[in-house]
């Protein structure tokens, strides 16, 4: 009797209490629209208080359901004033409720996807509120389509999660207020509720640990990692990726050398089937790196690499995975590599591209004055000098494919960043794909290299007795070529005519070498990627760090170099442009030919062997298919340049 007394006096109160709020909200304010102030509101059919009367019973907080089960029904009123729903009608959500006291269990028709899109349909022409509420809706989406909105294996008349599983409906904070701190620290408690297995991995990890004992709200919770609404299985790709990307929210440092390595870049292009974060990491038991039971502590890490590479070596362990070469206290070898690529790179295409304007002003400077070789198209001429071999235009040919097969599909993996790289990968059929495509052109073109060789080598040996090592014919560099290239620069400033050439000339040579330079460096460390594992049984692990650097820095010099530099030197120059077809058709005009290699001209003129070397004009059919065939090269060249610098302008 006197707990009924009690419950009916604290009924009242809290009724007087609400009709006094709701008499001072409805007065009009100073200064206010009177009329639209005492306009009535709208009324909910039952009113809160009413609902309060048992909800806000602090002595009956439970029921006892019939099958035992405590059911927790009580409602602060504090609380639900302060949340984002403290305005709202009890009735507006527990839209079953007609009549009081209601039905015995409380039937569960909360429709928060209709009230949220009715609220959006009312606030036409209120720009903030929309702007919040749009905010409410992408979220609301993002759940429909999550595999939390999907009917549960269990009981399919329920979804696997509604909203209220996981929001305290009476407690719903705004942006920045305490309840969204709150809600935060309790995000594991929410989610174990269902994920039991995970929840007390997770209390054991470093994340759960800042959480629970040192209440460190920076510390990651379960909604970071997987999302708060748009959450997907994560045996799924897009959930893989989603969690590998949240990752980098806190650890931006660890995330951008690991987008750096094969295994980010092939992540970034999409795809996830080389190692993420959690593969090494693990999911939910993350632990610092001295941990004896982390996945990643020196005494389990091979392990961990065994899960990927079957064969790994103790040599695994020195593999630095989040290599900095910006760092040069923590990674020495891989500093220095990275300066003196840079270096490198920076010193070779300096020069030439200043050799190459110095150039193509002198051209153009002596066209003007009527100097130089120009082609009288009307007259063509009839009598061509052979210069190549059909055995050296097929090595051409073909190490120029491979080649551009090389750059594009190697520069795809290192621009993973750019979308014309995802489009390309996705093209050739996935990174997988990508890689067999990538490797059979760099066999193919290590094969063509070492074939070049053998026929050298034969060449060499039948005419060992008269071979000139050294000398215009020569491919070997000499002192001669310094004084070429001083004249050379002399004639560019105008001091001097332009230098004579023989067969070969200086940047001919240069051309020529430099795929011995790429071979070397280019080819040793692609077979060290190639082979990781075989590798580790000879070398340490860091010099898999060392080798991704250097592979990709000299390929981005071969490839800027051989399509601007080489480009011009062959092409592009004014007096061979728009092309020149002499490596297909094998012949250049005999005028053409005394123009760029006067002393080996007059040299085979002396010795009476220049008839041995000419041959007619090539045919109208065997002309036209070398155009077309340099025209095909030269864009493809000129579109992966462009790729490549667009790759280059836009990473971070």
């Amino acid at each position: 009797m006197l707990r009924s007394t009690r419950r009916v006096l604290a009924g009242l109160l809290l009724a007087a209490g609400l009709l006094f709020q709701g008499m001072a909200a409805a007065a009009p304010a100073p200064g206010g629209d009177t009329a639209a102030a005492t306009q009535p509101a709208a009324e909910p059919a039952i009113a809160n208080h009413r609902c309060l009367r048992c909800h806000a019973d602090q002595e009956e907080k439970f029921t006892v359901g019939a099958d035992g089960k405590r059911n927790n029904i009580y409602v602060d009123p504090q609380v639900l004033e302060h949340s984002v729903h403290g305005k709202v009608a009890c009735t507006g959500c527990h839209s079953d409720v007609t009549k009081l006291p209601h039905a015995k269990p409380l039937a569960k028709s909360i429709g928060c996807v209709a009230c949220h899109q009715q609220q959006w349909d009312k606030a036409k022409g209120d720009a903030k509120q929309r702007e919040r509420l749009d905010v409410v809706l992408q979220q609301t989406d993002n759940y429909l389509h999550s595999a939390h909105a999907k009917p549960n294996a269990k009981d399919q008349s329920r979804v696997n999660a509604a909203c209220h599983d996981c929001h305290d409906a009476h407690n719903i904070g705004a942006p920045g207020a305490l309840q969204r701190k709150e809600h935060r620290l309790k995000n594991p408690e929410v989610c174990g509720r269902c994920h039991e297995k995970q929840k007390q991995d997770y209390l054991g990890s470093i994340h759960g640990t800042a959480i629970v004992e040192k209440k460190d709200e920076k510390s990651a919770v379960c909604s970071d990692c997987h999302t708060t609404h748009a959450i997907g299985s994560p045996k799924g790709d897009p959930a893989k990726l989603a969690i590998t990307q949240n990752c980098g929210d806190c650890h931006k440092k660890a995330q951008r050398t690991y987008l750096e390595s094969y295994h980010g870049q092939v992540n970034r292009l999409g795809y996830t089937n080389t190692a993420k974060c959690f593969d090494c990491h693990t999911g939910h038991k993350v632990k610092k790196e001295d941990d004896p039971t982390s996945s990643v502590h020196v005494n389990n890490r091979l392990e961990n690499c065994k899960n990927c590479h079957k064969n790994a070596t103790e040599n695994f362990l020195q593999f630095q995975p989040h290599g900095d070469p910006d760092n040069f206290e923590k990674y020495p070898g891989l500093y220095v590599a990275k300066r003196f690529m840079g270096a490198l790179i920076i010193g070779v295409m300096v020069f030439f591209w200043v050799h190459v304007l110095l150039w193509l002003y002198r051209e153009l400077m002596d066209r003007i004055q009527g100097k130089g070789f120009r082609e009288d198209l009307d007259k063509p001429e009839v009598v061509y000098f052979r210069r190549f071999s059909p055995v050296w235009r097929w090595i051409h040919g073909l190490f120029a494919i491979s080649t551009m097969t090389l750059i594009l599909t190697g520069t795809s993996l290192l621009f993973s960043h750019t979308d014309w790289a995802k489009a390309v990968v996705t093209f050739l059929g996935g990174p997988k794909m990508e890689g067999i495509i990538h490797r059979t052109a760099a066999v193919t073109w290590l094969s063509i290299f070492l074939f070049h060789l053998a026929v050298v080598g034969r060449n060499i040996w039948a005419k060992r007795a008269t071979f000139n090592w050294f000398g215009g014919t020569s491919l070997i560099p000499s002192m001669t070529d310094l004084r070429d290239l001083k004249a050379m620069f002399l004639w560019f400033f105008g001091r001097a005519e332009r230098p004579d050439f023989c067969h070969w000339t200086y940047w001919q040579r240069f051309d020529y070498w430099a795929p011995f330079w790429g071979a070397m460096v280019i080819g040793s460390s692609g077979i060290i990627l190639f082979f990781p594992e075989k590798t580790a049984t000879v070398l340490p692990g860091w010099v898999f760090n060392i080798a991704t650097l250097i592979h990709a820095e000299e390929a981005l010099l071969a490839a800027v170099f051989l399509n601007t530099v080489h480009f011009f030197n062959v092409h592009f120059r004014p007096e061979r442009f728009p092309m020149s077809t002499t490596i297909f058709t094998g012949a250049i005009p005999l005028e053409e030919f005394k123009h760029d290699h006067r002393l080996e001209y007059e040299r085979l003129v002396t010795i009476g062997e220049l008839e041995k070397h000419l041959v007619k004009r090539p045919s109208r059919r065997v002309d036209l298919a070398s155009s077309f065939l340099a025209t095909i090269l030269i864009v493809a060249g000129l579109t992966l340049l462009t790729l490549v610098l667009i790759g280059r302008a836009t990473a971070h």
